[in-house]
């Protein structure tokens, strides 16, 4: 394993840092890229990293990585060191109210201009001159703010990559998965794996996720090129992991063993087969998701468990008046499953309080919540 640091920051004196670690031979076969906590107050994903660190040595040692690994345990130190009054704030930078997941450069339209005449009818040199490109493009950047540096920095480690998966939470939630519609049938096995419950696709979610940043450039410069073959080289995806306390060793082992399962399935790794289990959930189209929304303030009990197949019309939660003691129920008006809930039992109206992976697309837009 080789580490390497990258700088963020040298303001006031001190540096902020983020460390990346670095398994197998670049270059010797496909690259596969991993980041944990980019929302640096979602525990889960640092200790499913530590795990990958664990077995990816033992791996590395026995002369089982094909390609390389590159694994990033706490994507965002800039989040990692911001709190209030004792409760970690990691979701948001503080300075300028921007989710971390957010806002990150998309390369596709600057490639449009600066490939032309570069392409042909090879499509393996296609994929390369485009990565060679795309990498070009992110380090000659100029960022403006730390946060915006710390984007260049992880991308500039994944954008090359063939794999890109980045492990997430939610508030309370089963095993979910965020990804490209192109990629539905990449993607299948690591759900598979996973046991997700949902997994969502979008061509284009909106708000420039890291996953679409390194993978919806491709769907995009193959349209804009249609007499070249360009395949959607980097199979990319947010993968939840289930809610925020849900921190312990033995979820974090299996969960690693699965990630690491679906890498030697794409020909990273040389590593014990895993059988692919039935798949617990259809894809559906993050354009089905209904967002269940507070009708006003209240204390929130549910009345629907997790994971649950709902039924349109079916009542998930009720919303409590405490000095009133007016109670409305709220229902879903979309069928499938309930895969995510907030955490807090107070709510005010407005407040987004379930979400609801339904089979029939009616939204558009920017589909994910800040």
């Amino acid at each position: 394993m080789r580490t390497e640091h990258h700088v963020i920051s040298t303001s006031h004196g001190g540096a902020v840092q983020l460390a990346s670690l670095h398994f197998g031979t670049p270059g010797a076969g496909k690259k596969a890229y991993l980041q944990a906590a980019l929302h640096a107050d979602e525990v889960p994903g640092m200790l499913v990293a530590q795990c990958l660190r664990q077995r990816l040595l033992s791996l590395e040692a026995a002369g089982k990585i094909r390609g390389e690994v590159v694994l990033v345990p706490a994507a965002n130190p800039i989040g990692l060191a911001q709190a209030i009054q004792g409760t970690p704030l990691g979701r948001f930078d503080l300075s300028t109210g921007i989710n971390f997941n957010r806002a990150h450069p998309h390369v596709g339209e600057a490639l449009k201009s600066t490939l032309q005449g570069r392409l042909g009818g090879d499509p393996d040199a296609n994929v390369r001159e485009i990565r060679r490109q795309a990498l070009a493009h992110i380090r000659s950047l100029q960022p403006a703010s730390d946060a915006a540096a710390l984007k260049q920095v992880l991308l500039s480690l994944a954008i090359d990559a063939d794999i890109v998966l980045d492990l997430h939470c939610d508030n309370e939630a089963v095993m979910h998965v965020y990804t490209g519609t192109p990629l539905a049938g990449a993607i299948a096995p690591l759900a598979r794996l996973l046991r997700a419950q949902a997994v969502l696709l979008a061509t284009e979610a909106g708000g420039e996720p890291f996953d679409e940043a390194c993978s919806r450039l491709w769907w995009e410069l193959a349209a804009h090129f249609p007499d070249v073959p360009i395949p959607p080289a980097c199979i990319a995806a947010t993968v939840e992991l289930r809610g925020e306390m849900d921190v312990g060793y033995d979820l974090a082992r299996r969960d690693a063993g699965a990630l690491l399962a679906y890498l030697a399935t794409q020909g990273v790794l040389d590593a014990d087969d895993m059988p692919l289990p039935q798949p617990l959930c259809p894809l559906t189209p993050l354009e089905g998701v209904e967002p269940l929304l507070a009708p006003h303030a209240g204390v929130l009990v549910y009345t629907r468990t997790l994971g649950e197949r709902l039924e349109p019309g079916m009542a998930v939660a009720d919303v409590i008046d405490p000095v009133t003691g007016a109670t409305t129920a709220v229902r879903c008006t979309v069928g499938g499953v309930f895969f995510g809930r907030s955490a807090h039992r107070h709510v005010l109206r407005g407040m987004n309080i379930g979400k609801v992976a339904g089979h029939i697309p009616f939204r558009s837009g920017n589909l994910l919540s800040l």
